[in-house]
């Protein structure tokens, strides 16, 4: 019973965070006097393919900026990294509105794990402020490599998978551990490093349904980046014309994916997240082998 009023206290706050957001925008919309039907066929797109790839767990900002830049959506690149959050803020609050009742998790697990991620990002931006972001993006490539190939080599080894499947949450000395390493990748998403991919194999590897990481992820997501996009709209570097249609186009795009990932069979989803790593390590290091960056830009995630 408590825990049923919890969980519908959390769709409360997601809810009201939805509206809250929305309420914003056309406020802005209106105060900038761009049309809703400006580009927005060309942003509903963008967010449909965007924001399916990222309830699948691929992220969604590497795609929205190739994208972008395919299209010309931009017109002033500085506007980057607010449209991008501005655009994907709602539809990461309904990817963990609809992950918070799809997907079964302990809320002994969910909020520690949660508070753990904004905690880190509260603090990230100082404990980062020198650090080598090509470095990082290295060694996290490298881990993430390495995680894949554990990952793979388990799933040969005991394709059942076992009872551990059956496990939604994590205890003892595992939550505390799982606590340490969200604190850790909240940290790092002030650098631009993602926490979808390392939550995915994280939870994999802890022998637990796969499944949990989703509402997880979706919830760090969700409180940090309504932040970013609050402090974008109070700076104006956000491009208003075809948000709506990438709000539109993203809402929908995650409803159909969040429809498929929870059919999908758990040892395919565990193949499909070593691919996901492998990928993003890919991504990521290739990234490291460019100059290292004067400023880190205002963002949440790569390609997660």
């Amino acid at each position: 019973m408590t825990e049923r009023l919890v969980l519908n206290g959390l769709q409360i706050i997601l809810i009201i965070a939805i509206i809250g957001m929305l309420a914003l925008y056309i406020r802005e919309i209106r105060k900038a006097k761009v049309s809703t039907t400006t580009r927005f066929v060309p942003g509903f797109l963008i967010g449909l393919i965007t924001d399916f790839g990222d309830t699948l767990g691929i992220g969604s900002f590497a795609t929205t900026t190739a994208l972008f830049k395919v299209s010309h959506f931009l017109d002033d690149d500085r506007k980057l990294p607010g449209t991008m959050n501005a655009a994907h803020a709602i539809p990461v609050f309904v990817e963990a509105l609809l992950f918070l009742t799809a997907v079964k998790i302990e809320l002994t697990t969910l909020i520690p794990m949660t508070l753990a991620a904004m905690t880190g990002a509260a603090f990230g931006a100082r404990i980062t402020a020198n650090w080598p972001v090509r470095k990082m993006q290295r060694w996290l490539s490298i881990a993430l490599t390495l995680a894949a190939i554990f990952m793979f080599l388990k799933l040969i080894s005991n394709p059942g998978q076992g009872d551990s499947m059956a496990v939604h949450g994590l205890h003892g000395w595992w939550l505390l551990l799982g606590v340490t390493v969200n604190f850790g990748l909240g940290v790092l998403m002030t650098i631009g490093l993602g926490n979808y991919t390392p939550e995915l194999i994280f939870f994999s590897l802890m022998g637990v349904n796969p499944l949990i990481a989703f509402p997880v992820m979706m919830m760090d997501a969700a409180m940090i980046m309504m932040t970013s996009a609050i402090n974008f709209v109070k700076t104006g570097r956000i491009e208003w014309r075809g948000l709506p249609g990438m709000v539109i186009g993203g809402v929908i795009g995650v409803v159909i994916a969040a429809k498929l990932v929870t059919f999908v069979d758990v040892t395919i989803l565990s193949y499909f997240i070593v691919g996901i790593a492998l990928l993003t390590a890919f991504n990521l290091f290739r990234d490291s082998r460019k100059a290292e960056p004067k400023a880190v830009i205002e963002k949440i995630e790569t390609i997660d």
